[in-house]
């Protein structure tokens, strides 16, 4: 069935790909951008550009009105992590609900989920401190979600803790499980953007994981 998704962050990697999967699907998409002069490329059949703030309550309860579901591929990198996905985090939970939006999927991080019992990948000894300090603004962000007492249904999906490939073709095929780091497929694969992408549309679709962070790979 068809549904209205907005898409925050809607111009990288990540988001460009989920804008492609739901459209191909059918979906009609908003594709949510800062400066949406700068992204018209996006537009086209099924996809209106708008300008937004993922951090600004108001800013998301406007451009969400009208929409079933969110997804959030957004990213700043002139603020510190925790300030930026903490102030989205709040933006969205209070935004969302006022729009009327029932379902969030977010794009987490491989490095908040858990390589041993309650150890984080980000906690491993010899653990680079700038990508540790990335990674602690996602935990924020999590931590906001979990102690929300709200309706919206929402979902962190973590990809691997590794480079995603933005050039391999979709396969449409990925394992899903919960906060524990997935061991490494049979082939030992890398993971793409563009299947990123199907497991976000497909929690949309078919919400099968709930208030949760959900790791994903290939």
């Amino acid at each position: 069935m068809s549904s209205s998704i907005v898409i925050f962050g809607a111009g990288g990697r990540a988001g460009r790909r989920a804008v492609a999967e739901a459209v191909s699907r059918g979906h009609q998409v908003t594709a949510v951008v800062r400066d949406s002069g700068s992204y018209q490329d996006l537009a086209g059949a099924g996809v209106s550009v708008v300008s937004g703030d993922v951090a600004d309550a108001d800013s998301v309860a406007a451009v969400s009105q009208g929409h079933d579901a969110a997804i959030s591929a957004a990213g700043r990198m002139d603020m510190s992590s925790e300030e930026f996905y903490v102030g989205a985090a709040h933006a969205l939970l209070d935004g969302l609900a006022r729009a009327g939006v029932g379902r969030l999927v977010l794009i987490g991080i491989g490095t908040t989920l858990e390589m041993a019992p309650g150890v984080m990948v980000h906690d491993a000894p010899g653990f680079p401190a700038e990508a540790r300090t990335f990674s602690l603004g996602h935990a924020a962000e999590l931590d906001v979600l979990r102690a929300a007492e709200t309706e919206l249904d929402w979902l962190v999906v973590a990809p691997p803790p590794v480079i995603l490939d933005n050039e391999a073709a979709r396969t449409g095929r990925y394992r899903i499980g919960g906060a524990q780091l997935l061991p490494a497929g049979d082939g030992g694969e890398g993971f793409s953007y563009a299947d990123l992408a199907v497991a976000l549309v497909d929690e949309i679709e078919t919400p099968k994981h709930h208030r949760s962070l959900a790791a994903v790979a290939a």
